[in-house]
């Protein structure tokens, strides 16, 4: 049990927590339901989506995967067929453990699924990765962040950013990064560890001081740690944080002064976190991977309008469902060799989203726009567009391979 095998169609949303909804139908992932006719696999295109249907980042994953069915249903004009073929899709929910999510990979690979799509974490992505390229089964990650996704392999892709377009984005707040002081503010956790090396890794090597100012991830009086900021006279400093602590930390950061003494930037995460930025909301620089309506494109509007229309929300990572879609189904018009695959997309660009996106053929990173964003409104804020940063502008240093 535990997964949910369906062909022909996509179900209408599932309005539970996170990524994939681990439906808990037992039909059989050797063969389609009834919607296709009762279609053998080998007569369709099978895709594998693990993701996290529930678990910490359970959101994250339902926002993908109303993306991924407004995608489906986009690229195939309706008929969630590629080439004749009916796209049978089956989703396992992993909760966010990489353990799951591995055993998952390995149990969909020996039924025969050659696309494996959705990783919601950056942990779970690291460890599908090397099993999807072990079995040359072609891996489209999802809203995982992580660097290591790119260049991790001739099979593997990214339907998301990754940290260091984030990072870029930030930087871009003040222009030239050379000889400038760059602190992180983080927690001391592997989270804030992986954050400190990214900008160290994108801005350092760019000629910025960086240095970390790390938090202890147990603490809950955080006067000491904003005053510190505040007195590194830093030109950027760049907050990474996660958790049910963060109003507390922006509220300090607000009564020490922070914002009067440098620029504060971060990452605009899901809109049912905004509220905790308080009274300092319209203070904070935000970097965003995408907000709904920041992009104005013709494709975020057919997305909207689908995802709309079947009881759901465009929010940060919807968008990262869709361009998955999109990606397997340009994939699967190759047939299902993962190679053929493969190639199709090294070096595809086309319209997304966000607006011009490409899969670069070096190392496969999906080279995209970025936004940078302000909140206003007060207790429920919105988001607003500052400024678009073309796909050249925040593009990831190649991987060498």
């Amino acid at each position: 049990m535990g997964r949910k095998s369906y062909a022909g169609r996509m179900p209408a949303v599932l309005a539970t927590a996170t990524a994939l909804l681990l439906a808990a139908a037992c039909g059989s992932p050797n063969t389609a339901d009834s919607g296709s006719g009762g279609a053998k696999a080998a007569e369709s295109v099978k895709v594998g989506l693990v993701y996290s249907k529930s678990g910490p980042l359970a959101t994250y994953g339902k926002q993908y995967l109303e993306g991924f069915q407004a995608g489906l249903d986009y690229a195939t004009q309706g008929s969630k067929k590629v080439g004749g073929q009916a796209i049978e899709v089956t989703e396992v929910d992993d909760g966010g453990d990489p353990a799951k999510a591995v055993s998952a990979a390995k149990d969909l690979i020996g039924k025969g699924y050659k696309i494996i799509a959705g990783s919601t974490s950056s942990g779970v992505a690291t460890q599908v990765a090397p099993i999807t390229e072990q079995n040359k089964v072609l891996f489209i990650s999802g809203p995982a962040a992580t660097d290591a996704v790119t260049g991790a392999g001739a099979h593997t892709f990214r339907s998301g950013r990754q940290t260091s377009q984030d990072i870029s984005t930030a930087a871009a707040f003040i222009g030239d990064v050379q000889g400038k002081k760059v602190v992180v503010f983080a927690q001391d956790s592997a989270f804030g560890q992986a954050n400190v090396a990214g900008v160290k890794a994108v801005l350092g090597a760019k000629g910025a001081t960086v240095e970390p100012l790390l938090v202890p991830a147990s603490a809950t009086d955080f006067t000491p740690f904003a005053t510190q900021a505040k007195e590194t006279e830093a030109d950027l400093l760049f907050v990474a944080w996660a958790g049910t602590t963060a109003q507390a930390m922006w509220t300090s950061l607000g009564q020490q002064g922070v914002f009067d003494a440098t620029k504060v930037v971060t990452g605009l995460d899901i809109t049912a976190t905004w509220p905790s930025y308080g009274k300092v909301a319209d203070k904070v620089n935000f970097l965003s991977h995408y907000f709904a309506g920041a992009a104005g494109t013709d494709i975020e509007k057919a997305m909207t309008e689908r995802v709309t229309k079947a009881g759901g929300t465009v929010d940060l990572f919807t968008g990262d469902g869709f361009t998955a879609a999109q990606m397997i189904v340009h994939a699967a018009e190759q047939g299902t060799d993962p190679d053929a695959m493969a190639k199709a997309l090294a070096g595809w660009s086309f319209d997304g989203v966000k607006g011009k996106l490409t899969v670069r053929a070096e190392d496969h990173a999906l080279l995209q726009p970025m936004f940078q964003a302000k909140l206003t409104g007060g207790e429920t804020p919105t988001a607003e567009l500052v400024e678009k940063l073309e796909a050249d502008a925040v593009a990831p240093p190649v991987v060498k391979k």
